[in-house]
Parts: C-alpha cells; sequence; structure tokens
C-alpha cells in the first residue's frame, strides 16, 4: 500500500520537488539577496509545505497571492491554505522516495528594494517565485511553475502577422503614470521582438533577464535570446495578444500577471517582472505557463 501510494503521488509532484529545491539551494545563493528576510520567508515557506501549517503558511501569503502549476492551474490563496494537507503529503512522498531532483538545482535571487525574485531550475521544471513587501514584512505574491518540452517546438503561439496587440495597442487602461510607462515598455518589448530587432530588444530588458515557457525547450537568458532574435528564431517565446492584466507596484518595481489568448496554441499565463534602471522600464523576468484542458 506505501509503495502504491508513493507512485500515485510522485506521478503529480513537480509543485512538491520544486518546492523542496529551495532548500537544497538556497544555502550556496545566500550571497545574492540583499535582504535575509526574504531568504528567511523563503525558507518558512517550504517549512510550511512539510509541516502542513495553514496558520504558518497563511502569514506568509499576499492577499493577492497566486499559485500557477505546470498545467496552467491557477489557485488563490484561500484554496492553497486550504489544500495544506495535500501538498504536505505530497511533500513526504517526494522525500521518502528520495526524488530526482535532489543536487541538481540552480537558484537565482535578484533583490529589487520592495519586491524580490528567486527563480530555481531542475532539469526542464522552472519555478518563478515573487515576494513583496508590505507593511507587515515579505509576503509571496507570485508561485509559477513551467515545464520546458523535451525537444525543440514544432509551434510557437504568436499574435499573428499584423501584431496589432500586443505591438499596436493592448486592452488594457492604466491606472497611474508608472503602468502607463510599464504597459508603453511592454509593447516596445513585443514590438522588437516581433521585428527580430536585437538593439531595441536588448534596451528592454535587463541583464538578469531570464524568460521560461512551455511552448519553449530551454531556458532563456539575455544572450540565448538576442542570439534566437538576430536568427530570426523566435525559440518557442513570442509576443502573444493580451486578454487581460494585473499590474502590481512596489517603487522601482512593477510585477504584471497576465492572461494571452494567441493564434494558435493554447492560452498563457504569464507573470513579468519589470524594474526602473536610469529613468526607463526594463523586463528582468518573463514566466509563461500553457493552460491544458481543465485548468483555469
Amino acid at each position: 500500500m506505501k509503495v502504491l501510494r508513493k507512485k500515485v503521488l510522485a506521478a503529480a509532484a513537480l509543485s512538491a520537488a520544486m518546492l523542496f529545491s529551495i532548500a537544497g539551494s538556497a544555502a550556496s545563493q545566500a550571497g545574492t539577496a540583499d535582504d535575509p528576510a526574504v531568504l528567511a520567508a523563503d525558507r518558512d515557506f517550504e517549512q510550511a509545505i512539510v509541516k502542513s501549517d495553514a496558520a504558518a503558511m497563511g502569514k506568509l501569503l499576499d492577499s493577492d497571492f497566486q499559485w500557477i502549476h505546470a498545467n496552467g492551474k491557477i489557485e488563490s490563496r484561500a484554496q492553497v491554505l486550504a489544500r495544506m494537507a495535500e501538498l504536505a503529503r505530497r511533500g513526504e512522498v517526494i522525500v521518502d522516495a528520495g526524488y530526482p531532483f535532489a543536487g541538481k538545482t540552480d537558484t537565482r535571487r535578484h533583490d529589487y528594494g520592495q519586491a524580490a525574485v528567486a527563480q530555481t531550475d531542475a532539469d526542464r521544471n522552472h519555478v518563478l517565485r515573487v515576494w513583496v513587501k508590505r507593511p507587515a514584512g515579505w509576503r509571496a505574491l507570485v508561485y509559477q511553475e513551467v515545464q520546458s518540452l523535451d525537444a525543440p517546438p514544432k509551434m510557437t503561439p504568436s499574435a499573428g502577422k499584423e501584431c496589432q496587440n500586443p505591438c499596436k495597442s493592448v486592452p488594457y487602461t492604466p491606472k497611474t503614470e508608472t503602468q502607463r510607462a510599464v504597459i508603453e515598455a511592454y509593447r516596445g518589448l513585443e514590438t522588437s521582438a516581433m521585428t527580430h530587432d536585437a538593439a531595441d530588444w536588448d534596451a528592454h530588458t535587463g541583464e538578469e533577464f531570464v524568460a521560461a515557457s512551455s511552448y519553449s525547450d530551454r531556458l532563456l537568458d539575455k544572450p540565448t535570446r538576442m542570439a534566437e532574435l538576430k536568427r530570426a528564431n523566435m525559440a518557442g517565446l513570442a509576443p502573444t495578444p493580451l486578454a487581460s492584466a494585473t499590474l502590481f507596484e512596489f517603487g522601482d518595481a512593477v510585477v504584471m500577471r497576465s492572461r494571452h489568448v494567441p493564434d494558435q496554441g493554447k492560452p498563457l499565463e504569464v507573470t513579468r517582472v519589470w524594474v526602473k534602471r536610469d529613468g526607463k522600464w526594463v523586463e528582468v523576468a518573463s514566466y509563461q505557463t500553457a493552460v491544458q484542458g481543465g485548468a483555469s
């Protein structure tokens, strides 16, 4: 019975596996985070899962928190807290079974003042964790999973040849001057990608830029992405029509959560992080998860 239980639960254990990868790599990456409170929050997040401690987890999740699973399913703060026991069981199975990601993870951390980003990679599995600074302390705003393809993509979702949306206009009305500037930067970034203008795309992104997509077979850092654009190869990552968006402002950082419906392929749940540098907004992270059948 115990062996059967392990096999059944392990088949759906991507979330827990990536959660436990945080602990395996945090020590070696601690020096890259300016605020030790962010590292403490990350560790407390993991321990809350292990112990099925909904009370502890509740103190770490922002009221606007979203968990975006690798299949595109979205869970709110309330939904995550309601299934803490299940998360703990899945974590226990992974630990007992000796999951295959042990010792093979890589985590990058970036502190942007009132927002911080942690990115964990294990083989084809990628997780973005976005922490934001509230009056009461650091809170998790996004936990997003992306699973890369095991081979180069056969198709790339896109906005079509004209790229009306998002290159020329988007169905989003900015509420502040900061949001207006970020949306303008977003449209400029997508236009440069659509026209394969690597130099202009370079100007719209930070040096630490990383993108992960369900439609790509690789994690795209800035040099890799620029090389692909110069070859007119989207590598599975292309502008897609914006359906809806929510922007969160944290000083010189903005978190943009959005849903996209391409002209071909499945809808995408996307999280982007923007940072203001030298008076202009640049994108530093883009995680795009395809919505599979039944996920919402």
